[in-house]
C-alpha cells in the first residue's frame, strides 16, 4: 500500500511540473512580433520592419513608441472597414501598408491605405511613428 501512495505521489508531482511549464510557455504566446511593410509613394520601394512588444525590440526606428502607439489603438485597428461603412470621399495620399504577425497572441494580416476617410482613420490611429512615414 505504501508504495502505492508513493507512486501515486510521484505522478502528481510530474503532472503538477507539467501544468507549470505549460502555463510558462502559454504567456509566450501573448507576444506580440509583427512584420510591418510600408510603401511612402507611388513606385517607391517598400520598407519592412520587425516590431516585437513586451519585451520591446526588432529593428523598427522607434520600437518603444510603435508599442505605444499600437497599445492605444487596440485589436480592432487591424480589422478591416466594414464594405457597408459609409466614408468621406477624402483622398490621404499613397501610402499603403501591410502588416503581419501576432498582436498579443492573435494573428494579424491586415492591409492599410489612405484612399478614403476610413482607412485614414486606422491609419491615423496607429500613427506616423508605427508606420514611420512622414505626411505632408
Amino acid at each position: 500500500m505504501r508504495r502505492a501512495a508513493v507512486a501515486c505521489l510521484v505522478v502528481l508531482t510530474a503532472t503538477l511540473s507539467a501544468c507549470g511549464k505549460d502555463a510558462d510557455s502559454g504567456s509566450s504566446s501573448d507576444a506580440t512580433a509583427l512584420t510591418i511593410t510600408v510603401v511612402a509613394d507611388e513606385g517607391a520601394d517598400p520598407k519592412t520592419y520587425e516590431l516585437e512588444c513586451d519585451p520591446t525590440g526588432g529593428d523598427h526606428p522607434q520600437p518603444a513608441e510603435a508599442c505605444k502607439a499600437l497599445d492605444a489603438a487596440g485589436a480592432k485597428v487591424f480589422e478591416p472597414v466594414a464594405k457597408d461603412q459609409a466614408c468621406t470621399d477624402i483622398y490621404g495620399g499613397p501610402q499603403t501598408a501591410t502588416v503581419t504577425g501576432t498582436y498579443e497572441g492573435d494573428d494579424v494580416d491586415a492591409e492599410f491605405n489612405r484612399t478614403n476617410g476610413c482607412e485614414i482613420d486606422r491609419w491615423e490611429r496607429l500613427g506616423t511613428t508605427f508606420f514611420d512615414v512622414p505626411l505632408q
